[in-house]
């Protein structure tokens, strides 16, 4: 990273982007173009401290063609916007926070996997109170729902404050 004072690197303040942060920004490579969507997200640090993403999506369309075909994905998560204005056009600024890193993404193995995938993707957006006291999932529902697993294998931070 160029500018060594904006760098993120504990994994505390990476969680708290991650919580604050209402979409993932999902890049990748359809052939020889780049193919990117933004999507509802989930995620978990592990023991090891290392990161993993989980969004969800229908069970069919070009997203789930290419990462078929090609598994490797990056991904951009930004939150903290704020405009800083000045007297000048180049005294503008924009407060940030922002992950970027990149991983192998794939589908969901099975039911576990995609119960679980589903599970962290509404605990983000409801909290875990709230989303235990809804019930379990809708199984019709469930069936239709494609779970998709980021393995992050790279990651960065970074702020302007």
């Amino acid at each position: 990273m160029r500018r060594k004072d904006r760098e993120i690197t504990d994994s505390e303040s990476m969680e708290a982007i991650l919580r604050d942060a209402d979409a993932c920004h999902l890049a990748l490579l359809d052939g020889d173009a780049p193919y990117a969507v933004a999507l509802n997200y989930g995620w978990e640090r592990k023991a090891d401290g290392s990161f993993t993403l989980y969004f969800h999506c229908a069970r069919e369309g070009r997203k789930l063609e290419v990462i078929d075909r090609n598994g490797k994905a990056a991904f951009f998560i930004d939150t903290g916007h704020e405009i800083e204005t000045g007297e000048r056009p180049c005294d503008w600024s924009m407060k940030f926070r922002s992950l970027s890193g990149s991983g192998m993404i794939r589908r969901a193995r099975d039911d576990g996997e995609r119960r679980k995938a589903l599970s962290l993707v509404m605990e983000h957006y409801a909290g875990e109170a709230a989303f235990a006291a809804m019930g379990d999932f809708d199984g019709r529902v469930l069936a239709a729902t494609e779970a998709l697993i980021l393995e992050v294998v790279e990651i960065t931070g970074k702020e302007r404050k």
